[in-house]
């Protein structure tokens, strides 16, 4: 009775030390993590900035700071991914690189995330406690972010004017024969102003609005209530403009400024949540992206709204 327990035992022995061996071999396998030059740090008051730097700067800056357990394979692996993906997306330590808008934009759609619960993401925060931002911090971002909102009234002159001059354009131009296609192949559809509206939005932190529209398919949906998820076929078109605002308060349509299109599709898009993203701006109708990655930024834009079939603005038809 003896040996075998005996041979048991060694055998254990055997492949804890095998286990072993492998573990300190995976670790000359680890991923390098540099910090590459800060060109331009995001600008913010200092409690707003500490919070960032806290939650967000290992992996959204050139300032990450790994733990020990940061440093070791497999974790390594996941948290080089992490540090890049993140660094993509968004870049505090880049963030002379963007426009006055973009930045706004970038902070507007990172405030978002963190009131969403999207972010940090909770792989992370489950090994950083710390990063973890309570109820008070979402507070000084929310109040940072809504201080920076478009004041329209001293604005509207030029917005009026910008109305005007694009108007004026619309009348001189020849109709265009072609849109060029989004990076991704997406077609362009100028039939979209002639679908049902569904919904409206604003965007305070740049003084726009937002008109929804949906096909013949997602209005059916709609009223079947079969939009969790949305069928195949359904597709989504979202049109910005200017706010014009008057003394009274009242809100007029500006200037077109984009349309963005949510196509579903499940099999064609299954690597992007089962929606096909494109944007087009301009009165030209420019696409947006330099390549087909441009829809990762979309879907990680959309990710925290996985419960809602990863659609923002619930159909007022509903």
């Amino acid at each position: 009775m003896e040996k075998p327990k005996m041979y048991k035992r060694k055998r254990i022995i055997i492949l804890l030390v095998t286990l072993l061996v492998i573990f300190c071999g995976l670790q000359f396998m680890r991923p390098e993590i540099t910090n590459p030059p800060i060109t331009g740090d995001l600008q913010v008051p200092h409690e707003v900035q500490t919070i960032f730097k806290n939650s967000c700067y290992d992996c959204h800056s050139n300032e990450t700071n790994l733990t020990w357990y940061d440093k070791i394979v497999p974790a390594s692996w996941l948290v080089a991914q992490h540090i890049k993906d993140g660094r993509s997306g968004l870049n505090f330590s880049n963030w002379d690189q963007l426009s006055p808008a973009d930045q706004k934009a970038k902070l507007w759609e990172s405030v978002n995330q963190v009131t969403l619960g999207a972010m940090p993401l909770s792989s992370y925060t489950l090994a950083h406690p710390k990063a973890k931002l309570s109820p008070q911090d979402i507070k000084v971002l929310k109040d940072y972010i809504w201080n920076l909102r478009v004041n329209n009234m001293p604005q509207d002159t030029s917005k009026i004017k910008a109305l005007k001059a694009q108007s004026d354009y619309f009348k001189k131009a020849e109709v265009q024969a072609e849109v060029p296609k989004a990076p991704n192949g997406i077609a362009y559809i100028a039939d979209y102003k002639n679908w049902a509206v569904i919904s409206t939005t604003q965007r305070v932190d740049n003084g726009t609005m937002r008109i929804i529209y949906g096909n013949d398919i997602a209005i059916k949906a709609i009223k079947n209530k079969q939009i969790s998820p949305w069928p195949d076929g359904a597709i989504l078109a979202k049109a910005a403009y200017d706010e014009i605002e008057d003394a009274e308060g009242n809100i007029s349509q500006g200037a077109f400024k984009q349309v963005e299109f949510m196509i579903k599709d499940h099999n064609k898009y299954k690597t992007t949540n089962g929606w096909g993203f494109s944007r087009f701006k301009t009165p030209q109708l420019e696409p947006y992206g330099k390549n087909a990655d441009f829809t990762i930024e979309c879907m990680r834009c959309h990710q925290p709204m996985e419960k809602n079939d990863h659609v923002f603005t619930l159909p007022i038809l509903q």
